[in-house]
Parts: C-alpha cells; sequence; structure tokens
C-alpha cells in the first residue's frame, strides 16, 4: 500500500506539473490592435499658376540727393550773407551763402593786374619796331585793361618770334599768376549752386574763417534718396529703373520712388547689398524713416502658398484619389508668411491649411 500510494502521489505531481507547463506554453500572446484609418476633412485649394510679382521689402531713412558740404579755402572774418546764415533757411540758386572779408587779398590782386599793366606797357614801343602788324591788338588790350575786373585772355601771338618776346618779358607768366589769384579771390564768395535749404550752420557773422574749416551743410529739399540693404539672395531680383512703394511707420502716407542704383559690392559682415531709392514728393523730410516694397522681377509660371505648408523646406502635400501624397517643388522666393514656389502643375489639389499628424497614404475627405 505504501508503495502504490508513492506512485500515485508521484504520478498526480507528474501530472499537474505537466498540466501547470502546458498552461505556460499555451498562453495567448497580446496583439497589437490595428491601427485605424481615419479618414479626415481637409481644406483644399486647386493650383493655378500665374506669373507672380517678386517683392521685396525693406526699410532705411531718407537723405538728400543733392547735398554741399560747405568748407572754407582761404581765411578771413565771416563778413555777409544774403538772408540770415541759420538752419532752416531758405536761398536761392546763385544767392550769396557766405561771405568772407577778402579786402586784402582784393588789393594784393589788383596790384598784381597793375603789375601786368605796367609790363605790357614797357613792351609797347618794341612791338611797334619789331612787331607792326600786332601793336593795334596789343594796344587795344591796354586800351581795355581795368586793374578793377577780371583780366581778359591775352592776345594771341601772330609767330613763334612774338611769343618769345612776350615770353621773355614774363608777360605770360604773369598773367597766369594773377588767374591763379582771381581763381582764389572768388572763393571768399560761397554762392548757391541750387535752390535749397540750409541744414546746419556752424558760424555766425563776424567769426574768424580757417582754411578747411566746415561752415555748414546745403541741401536740396525736392529730392531724397533711400539707402536700403538687401540681403545678397534677392539682388539678382532687382533692377534700376524700378518703381518702388514707399510708406512710413504707421502707414499713413504712401510715396512712390524709383532704383537709382544698386551696389556692385556685397558686405562681407552682414552679406546685404546697398541699393538707393530716389523719391520726390511734398512732406518728405532729411532722416525721415521709410518702409520699401521693392517691385523686383515678375516670375511666370508661379504659385504663392503659406510658408507653413511647406514639408522640409522642399515638399508639400497634395491630395490624389482621397490620400495624401508628398510633392517635390522648387523655392523661388521666401518671406516670413509666404513663398513662391514652382514645379506645380495646373489643376493640382494642394492642403490650404496644416494637417497634424499628415503623413503620405493618409486617406482624407475634401470639404
Amino acid at each position: 500500500m505504501r508503495k502504490i500510494i508513492l506512485i500515485v502521489l508521484g504520478g498526480l505531481i507528474l501530472l499537474i506539473a505537466f498540466l501547470w507547463a502546458r498552461s505556460i506554453a499555451n498562453v495567448e500572446k497580446k496583439q497589437n490592435p490595428a491601427v485605424e484609418k481615419l479618414e479626415k476633412v481637409v481644406f483644399v485649394d486647386t493650383v493655378t499658376n500665374t506669373t507672380i510679382p517678386i517683392v521685396v521689402p525693406a526699410t532705411g531713412t531718407l537723405s538728400a540727393k543733392d547735398r554741399l558740404e560747405l568748407f572754407s579755402e582761404v581765411e578771413g572774418l565771416f563778413s555777409a550773407s544774403s538772408r540770415d546764415f541759420r538752419p532752416g533757411q531758405e536761398y536761392n540758386q546763385g544767392e550769396l551763402l557766405l561771405q568772407i572779408n577778402s579786402s586784402e587779398y582784393a588789393a594784393s590782386v589788383r596790384s598784381a593786374r597793375s603789375n601786368l599793366h605796367n609790363l605790357i606797357t614797357a613792351i609797347m614801343p618794341d612791338l611797334r619796331l619789331d612787331y607792326p602788324d600786332s601793336f593795334s591788338k596789343w594796344q587795344n588790350y591796354l586800351s581795355n585793361f581795368d586793374i578793377n575786373k577780371t583780366v581778359s585772355p591775352l592776345p594771341e601771338p601772330s609767330s613763334e618770334q612774338e611769343r618769345y618776346f612776350i615770353t621773355g618779358r614774363n608777360i605770360t607768366s604773369t598773367f597766369y599768376e594773377i588767374k591763379r589769384m582771381e581763381e582764389r579771390l572768388g572763393k571768399f564768395n560761397i554762392r548757391a549752386p541750387f535752390t535749397g535749404i540750409l541744414t546746419e550752420a556752424l558760424v555766425n557773422k563776424g567769426s574768424l574763417v580757417r582754411p578747411g574749416q566746415k561752415l555748414g551743410e546745403y541741401i536740396n529739399p525736392s529730392v531724397y534718396e533711400m539707402e536700403v540693404a538687401v540681403s545678397k539672395n534677392f539682388v539678382d531680383f532687382l533692377e534700376t529703373g524700378r518703381k518702388v512703394k514707399l510708406h512710413t511707420l504707421d502707414k499713413t502716407r504712401e510715396f512712390e520712388g524709383v532704383i537709382s542704383r544698386i551696389n556692385a559690392r556685397i558686405d562681407p559682415n552682414t552679406q546685404t547689398v546697398n541699393a538707393f531709392v530716389e523719391v520726390k514728393g511734398e512732406n518728405l523730410r532729411e532722416g525721415m524713416f521709410l518702409e520699401a516694397n521693392l517691385d523686383a522681377r515678375e516670375e511666370q509660371n508661379a504659385y504663392k502658398i503659406q510658408r507653413k505648408l511647406l514639408i522640409n523646406e522642399s515638399q508639400i502635400y497634395i491630395v490624389e484619389e482621397n490620400k495624401l501624397n508628398l510633392l517635390d517643388i522648387d523655392l523661388i522666393y521666401i518671406t516670413e508668411r509666404e513663398v513662391v514656389v514652382k514645379g506645380i502643375p495646373d489643376g493640382t489639389i494642394i492642403l490650404r491649411e496644416v494637417l497634424p499628424g499628415a503623413f503620405a497614404g493618409q486617406p482624407v475627405i475634401i470639404n
């Protein structure tokens, strides 16, 4: 009986172990639930390629195109001006901006003219004997000579011998020395080269003016230029002569300008190129800050989309047979919010809004 009981217990233990092992081996593995393909509603656009103008935004300050910095080349006292020499004063073309006392230097010029008159007078007897044909023209020159007026050009010699004779008497060199002095005498008076406004005055009447001293600034308020820095990536889009729309920061006033110049040098620090916009109009002031929309070239067969629709900066989602697919595109121009692209066939259906979690092959329903 003891052996029988032990055998039965051993068999039961083996049976229980076998069933337990089998139950572990036959445990069903949890299966991943199948991905449920949900169809999402999307908003779309149908592409129609057109000609799109490229507009490059830029900002800058106005500066007068015609600007004159007044400097003195002579020394003396500031004696007179046709108007009150103060900032904001208007002058007409040809009016006296600033006069420096030249009485002492003018006296030396008259002395030099008198010396020339004496030199010519001294050669008249020799001219009568040696060059009788030229005597009359030199006599007329002396008759019209006035030491208080600018000297007239010397009579033209009739022969080489006469030229050597005149030159040997130191007349030619004295004449050109007087012309140099007369040129310098004219620098004591500074006149307005154009109608404009004095924007800066650094001297007052009675002030001592020295050579090289800055006296002020004078501008033409009718024409201004605005220098704008444009990224080198956009320079190829710009052309001289293109019209530019300008407006103030608050967008209350608008102006129209023209691209007058484009610098050929790229700033190595900022990688920008300076372009100059010429603008005319009322209510413009030196130093005014404006925003510009530079009309660049027109891109043919292109389309404009929102920048947020780009995938990896080179693809967009399109809808084909109610499924999303990726399409490679060519970027032409990028702004903060929009991009101009090419490579999308006409009639292609693209997403209008970003679809969260979108992937290629995802089924969608077009709204």
